[in-house]
């Protein structure tokens, strides 16, 4: 399975503050999910800004099918902005009050000179129709939508320029669980019928769980484990991945607390990120462990096979 999307050592900051440090992604060509999972504060969102250059990298490289991404200027970068579209988690927010469906929808074929004036109409409809909004969309504005409404009309805009892959941050999140539903049926849809990768950010492990083959779990902008998605959230094996399937909730079932030590954030910082709040920690911790090959998935973490013993 050719690569699409290879990212190596990247790190990012604001300011003199580093958010992610030293991550390494693989996209395989679609239809291929890959998830990366971590709760708020973990670097998601920023990494994910950082992969369609809305973010400066501090170091590392992302390459996408074999052009580096970074160094890409002139056609070569306007072909990566056709190619790599992010869809915003709130619809509300990333589209322009002032700007009808039309106008937003058919924006990038008038910045990319795509699609003649004459025809976007059509092309638009056709957009909208593709992601199951009704003809008389196409006339309102974003006030006048639905918050599910707004986000079919997000995810028609990225896919205007028939892009090999889309970056989803959290598209779902501020949806209800009808519309949640809605979205994730219109994106299966569209992986399979586009052929489409997609890097999918996300705290919800079932959605992660029903749309990628591939997951990456982030910590404190490090990756504490990743493999097989479903190796990872059937059988976890750092305890940070522990930690967060233990807080989805299930029907019928009650999982004890994972427990956790006083926080110590000065024996963090040379040593692994999620030392302050694992049962599990050594003195050994203290020391930074490198990402290793352990129940066939890789794990930042010295004591993993005591940690898979224990779950």
């Amino acid at each position: 399975m050719s690569d699409l999307l290879l990212v190596k050592g990247l790190r990012l900051a604001f300011g003199q503050t580093e958010v992610v440090k030293d991550v390494d992604l693989r996209v395989a060509a679609g239809p291929f999910g890959l998830g990366v999972i971590g709760e708020s504060g973990s670097g998601k969102t920023t990494l994910a800004r950082a992969l369609v250059r809305l973010h400066p990298v501090l170091a590392g490289s992302v390459v996408f099918d074999g052009t580096d991404v970074q160094r890409a200027s002139g056609k070569a970068l306007l072909k990566y902005r056709r190619d790599a579209q992010l869809v915003f988690q709130d619809g509300d927010g990333a589209l322009d009050p002032r700007m009808s469906v039309l106008a937003s929808v058919s924006e990038p074929f008038a910045i990319h000179g795509t699609i003649p004036r004459a025809k976007r109409r059509a092309q638009v409809a056709a957009l909208l129709d593709e992601v199951g909004l009704p003809a008389d969309v196409i006339d309102r504005y974003p006030h006048q939508l639905s918050g599910g409404q707004r986000q079919r009309v997000v995810i028609a805009r990225a896919l205007a320029l028939e892009p090999r892959m889309l970056v989803l941050d959290e598209p779902t999140s501020a949806l209800d669980v009808t519309v949640q539903e809605r979205v994730l049926q219109l994106i299966e849809r569209l992986r399979e019928q586009r052929g489409l990768a997609y890097v999918l950010i996300s705290h919800n492990l079932a959605v992660v769980d029903r749309l990628c083959e591939q997951s990456v779990v982030l910590y404190r902008g490090e990756v504490m484990e990743r493999g097989r998605t479903r190796d990872l959230l059937e059988r976890p094996v750092h305890p940070y991945t522990q930690a967060l399937r233990a807080a989805v909730p299930e029907l019928g079932v009650t999982r004890p607390p994972i427990a956790r030590r006083a926080a110590n954030v000065h024996s963090t910082l040379n040593g692994c990120p999620y030392f302050d709040r694992c049962s599990l920690a050594v003195d050994q911790c203290q020391t930074k462990p490198t990402l290793r090959s352990v129940a066939g998935r890789e794990v930042a973490c010295h004591r993993a096979e005591e940690a898979l013993a224990s779950h």
